[in-house]
């Protein structure tokens, strides 16, 4: 059931986005075409009313599907704790088996430290 929200959500936000991106915006954008009058599939205020619509009703869908997926995912979800996550160890506190303890010494082959020399 989730799966199918999730799918008509991210269609839902293709959707929104290209009707947005149809818009005619002050500066042009990618209009749907525009300007003068003429034989035309809509008039400039009938496109305009039309994308306003759709964009109000897509929107309204994102926010729908956005507050279902959210209400499964929040009954969906199962306790836990992060606490429990944390491998228990098998010494004492007062073992020195510590994190720092089960590092490995690095051998040590030469003392003298290393300049660099010039040919």
């Amino acid at each position: 059931m989730e799966t199918v929200i999730i799918v008509i959500h991210l269609m839902v936000v293709v959707a929104l986005v290209a009707v947005v991106l149809l818009q005619r915006s002050e500066g042009g954008a990618l209009g749907m075409g525009g300007g003068g009058g003429g034989g035309g599939f809509m008039s400039a205020r009938g496109a305009a009313n039309a994308l306003t619509r759709t964009t109000a009703i897509l929107a309204a869908a994102f926010f729908a599907t956005s507050i279902v997926l959210g209400v499964m995912a929040k009954y969906n979800e199962s306790p836990t704790d992060v606490l429990d996550r944390i491998p228990v160890q098998q010494g004492s506190e007062g073992s020195g088996e510590g994190v720092l303890d089960l590092l490995q010494p690095q051998e040590e082959e030469n003392t003298e430290p290393q300049v660099p020399t010039s040919q």
